[in-house]
């Protein structure tokens, strides 16, 4: 059962677009997460937090990665004491403010990410497999729109 089962047939058709985006978000996040974890042993939290530091070379501080990640400080300082335990990010005093850190990827967890990275693609690509690159297009440029009108939204 996921979120459409709650709808009937008087139910406007933006709330029935609602929950069909939201059930099939969900259906393909659950399948990351299961993935990962069988896969790697890890969480999406935790890749989501190596593929910011991977896009970021330099390092982000604590603040940033809480931002980027929408999550709490102390979610983020709980998965980075993680991850730089098992040697894969590294926590630096910031020179110019030593109450902060930078966090950067180390060697091993650029390449730990990688291989992440690449397997996480290939099940992307499978769990799309079901729209033909033309469906997939469309869909894409109707969210685009979508995400242009909510951004209009948000600055009235």
């Amino acid at each position: 059962m996921d979120l459409e089962t709650r709808l009937s047939d008087d139910d406007h058709q933006a709330l029935k677009l609602w929950l069909r985006l939201l059930s099939c978000t969900t259906r393909v996040e659950d399948q990351v997460r299961q993935r990962l974890r069988a896969e790697f042993g890890t969480t999406l939290p935790r890749f989501d937090l190596l593929a910011q530091l991977e896009r970021h070379p330099d390092g982000l501080t604590m603040r940033e990665l809480s931002k980027r990640l929408m999550v709490t400080g102390g979610n983020v300082t709980g998965i980075t004491d993680q991850l730089e335990a098992e040697g894969l990010v590294l926590r630096e005093t910031r020179a110019d403010d030593r109450r902060s850190f930078i966090v950067r990827l180390t060697p091993q967890g650029r390449r730990q990410f990688k291989r992440m990275a690449a397997t996480h693609e290939g099940w992307i690509v499978e769990l799309f497999a079901g729209w033909t690159p033309a469906q997939k297009t469309q869909v894409q440029d109707l969210l685009a729109t979508l995400k242009t009108h909510l951004a209009q939204r948000d600055s009235q």
